[in-house]
């Protein structure tokens, strides 16, 4: 969903503080600083992609740090790979600082600390930024360190054709299906993390190991994110990847259970979950495993026997008396 916002619609006394707000918030926590705060302008939008975001900021000429303080106040864990389309920025992080021009791109890391600015010419700029997650990155972190605040030509080559899908993602990814942007937004890290390779001479890491770790990552996350669509199959998660049953069904290979089996163990320890909450008491056994994407009351009364050797609602009524979720087998 694309959410944002303008100064536009806030009190002009209020406008600098709205924009500090909503960075802090969208990006992570942050300290602004601005030569006219009252004639500041802002406006920003994020694109929640499943995991990975993309945001889109245009603002008036400030300055931004992020000191030990704020990074304990709110860590997001994440690298975030900044693309200027309009005026100029510049970033210093580790040592490095990045002076960039539209089409260029430069990558910061959000647990250390950073400086940035903007506006040197007294224009505003226009920044996306692609936020992905540290644990969905397949480069390894002394790689990545390398590129902290080093500008990434625009333009020509990997690092254009990646400006371009962050362009085109970011004006056609709000009409997309909702289904349809954590494919989106896989894409948008894999293109990412080559472009980064290719900058810090990593190519050969991007191996067949490290993108199966980081698709099974994404279809984990998917998997969590959807337990209560009773179509969640394996052929609709292979298909939504626009990846083959086989291949799924070798990401799971060397897991502890199957891809079949960990969606159905997911599904009856929500079900299990619910069972034992008071406030759902009145609500009937049917309702709670439909939720969870059970179509079928019987399969999941069996289903759930012969996992915990207890019917639901015996299940039920035990937690009850005991006041809390009955200590069952897992």
């Amino acid at each position: 969903m694309w959410q944002g916002g303008s100064t536009g619609a806030v009190p002009a006394d209020d406008r600098f503080a709205w924009f500090s707000d909503v960075v802090s918030s969208a990006l992570m926590p942050s300290a602004f600083s601005a030569p006219d705060t009252t004639g500041f302008y802002a406006e920003g939008a994020l694109l929640d992609l499943g995991g990975a975001q993309v945001s889109r900021f245009t603002y008036s000429p400030l300055r931004s740090r992020r000191t030990p303080a704020l990074i304990r106040r709110g860590d997001p864990e994440q690298y975030q790979l900044g693309l200027v389309t309009r005026g100029s920025a510049w970033f210093a992080q580790n040592g490095a600082e990045a002076e960039l021009r539209p089409g260029d791109m430069a990558l910061w890391d959000t647990s250390r600390p950073y400086e940035s600015g903007s506006g040197a010419d007294g224009g505003s700029v226009e920044v996306f930024v692609l936020q992905i997650p540290k644990s969905a990155m397949p480069l390894r972190t002394e790689r990545l360190e390398r590129l902290l605040a080093r500008r990434i030509p625009g333009g020509r080559g990997l690092p254009g054709v990646l400006a371009d899908f962050l362009t085109s993602l970011t004006g056609n990814g709000p009409d997309c299906r909702p289904e349809d942007l954590s494919g989106l937004g896989g894409m948008a890290v894999e293109l990412a993390a080559t472009c980064l390779a290719q900058q810090a001479g990593a190519v050969r890491e991007m191996s067949e190991e490290a993108r199966a770790e980081a698709l099974f990552r994404r279809v984990d996350a998917f998997i969590e994110n959807h337990l209560g669509h009773p179509d969640l199959t394996p052929r609709a998660i292979a298909e939504h990847h626009h990846i083959s049953l086989r291949t799924l069904y070798a990401l799971f290979q060397d897991r502890r259970e199957g891809v079949a089996a960990s969606i159905r163990r997911r599904r009856l320890e929500r079900c299990r979950a619910d069972l034992a909450r008071p406030e759902l008491r009145d609500t009937s056994v049917q309702t709670i495993s439909a939720r969870w994407g059970f179509t079928s009351p019987t399969v999941f009364s069996r289903t759930f026997r012969g996992v915990y050797g207890i019917t639901p609602s015996e299940y039920r009524h035990r937690a009850r008396i005991e006041g809390t979720a009955a200590d069952l087998p897992r």
